[in-house]
C-alpha cells in the first residue's frame, strides 16, 4: 500500500496521532515509537533554521517536505502554510510543486499574517482551497488535501464564522477540515458534526482532551503543531541556561543517554510492533 493510500485509510474511521517533527532525526524517532503518521510544523522548522514561524521560503519548504518524506517509511502530511502565495493561480502552482515531493497529505490556510486583517476574505479562501483541489487532481498523486481555518488562532474566534468556512472548504474539494485553536468540547462536536462525513483534525496541547476523548467526539486525527518543538526547546533553554548563569551542569543529568539516541539512528533499527 503506498503512503497515500495508507494515509487515506487512517482517516476512514477510528483516531489516530500524526506528531509534528521538525527534522529528519525527530521524524525518525516519532515513528520509531510506533506514530503511523507524521505531519511537518511551520514552527519547529523555522525555528530550526533560527527564523520565527512564517518565514520559511518556498525553496525550503519544499526541500524539507522531500527530506523527511524520504527519512521516515510512514507518511507524511505538510503544513504548507498559506500555500506561498495569495491568488489561487499561484496557489496551484506551489501545490503542484509540493505533492511532487514524496508527501501524502497537503493543508492550505486561510490567514493572512496582516495582524489588522487575518483572515482572507471567505469567498477568496475557497477559491484557494478549489485551486489547490484541481493541482493535486491534475498531479495523480492522490494526496489529501486539508482545509484549515486559523480564525481561533489569529484573533478571530467566531465558531459559526470557522463552521461557514469549513464547509466552504469541503465544497472546495478539502477532504479533511482543521481548525487548530479550538479546545471547548462543544466546539469540536459542533465543528465534526457541521462537516461530517469529512474527518476533523484537532490541534491538542497542554492540558488538553486525551486521545480517548477526542476519539470520543469524533475527531479522527490529532497533531501537536510546535508543541514538541517547543519542549525540546525548553530542555535546551533550562539547561543552557543553568550554564550561563551559575556555571551548573544539574539539568543536563537529566538528558537522554548518547547510547539511546546513537542507537536509534543506526540503520536497520526495527520500528515497535503495532499497538493493538
Amino acid at each position: 500500500m503506498t503512503h497515500v493510500a495508507t494515509f487515506r485509510r487512517l482517516h476512514e474511521s477510528g483516531c489516530f496521532v500524526s506528531p509534528n517533527p521538525w527534522d529528519a532525526g525527530s521524524a525518525r524517532l516519532l515513528e520509531q515509537l510506533g506514530f503511523p503518521a507524521l505531519a511537518t510544523t511551520s514552527s519547529g522548522f523555522a525555528w530550526s533554521l533560527g527564523r520565527p514561524d512564517n518565514q520559511v521560503t518556498l525553496e525550503e519548504a519544499l526541500a524539507h517536505f522531500r527530506l523527511l518524506a524520504a527519512s521516515v517509511g510512514v507518511p507524511v502530511s505538510a503544513d504548507f502554510e498559506g500555500g506561498f502565495a495569495t491568488s489561487p493561480r499561484d496557489v496551484a502552482r506551489n501545490v503542484a510543486r509540493a505533492v511532487e515531493t514524496g508527501i501524502a497529505g497537503l493543508s492550505i490556510e486561510d490567514s493572512t499574517g496582516d495582524a489588522a486583517d487575518p483572515l482572507f476574505d471567505a469567498g477568496l479562501a475557497a477559491e484557494r482551497i478549489a485551486a489547490a483541489r484541481s493541482a493535486i487532481d491534475a498531479s495523480g498523486t492522490g494526496v489529501m488535501l486539508v482545509g484549515r481555518s486559523e480564525g481561533f488562532i489569529v484573533g478571530r474566534p467566531d465558531l459559526d464564522e470557522t463552521i461557514r468556512r469549513l464547509r466552504a472548504y469541503a465544497d472546495a474539494g478539502a477532504e479533511c477540515l482543521f481548525a487548530p485553536g479550538l479546545r471547548e468540547e462543544a466546539d469540536i462536536r459542533a465543528v465534526v458534526e457541521a462537516v461530517q462525513p469529512r474527518p476533523v483534525s484537532v490541534l491538542a496541547g497542554g492540558g488538553f482532551a486525551s486521545v480517548r476523548e477526542l476519539a470520543g467526539m469524533g475527531v479522527r486525527r490529532i497533531s501537536v503543531g510546535g508543541a514538541l518543538a517547543r519542549a525540546a526547546w525548553a530542555g535546551f533553554l533550562q539547561a543552557a541556561r543553568e550554564i550561563a548563569a551559575a556555571g551548573t551542569f544539574a539539568a543536563v543529568g537529566g538528558a537522554a543517554t548518547f547510547a539511546e539516541i546513537n542507537e536509534a539512528f543506526r540503520p536497520g533499527v526495527p520500528r515497535p510492533p503495532e499497538r493493538a
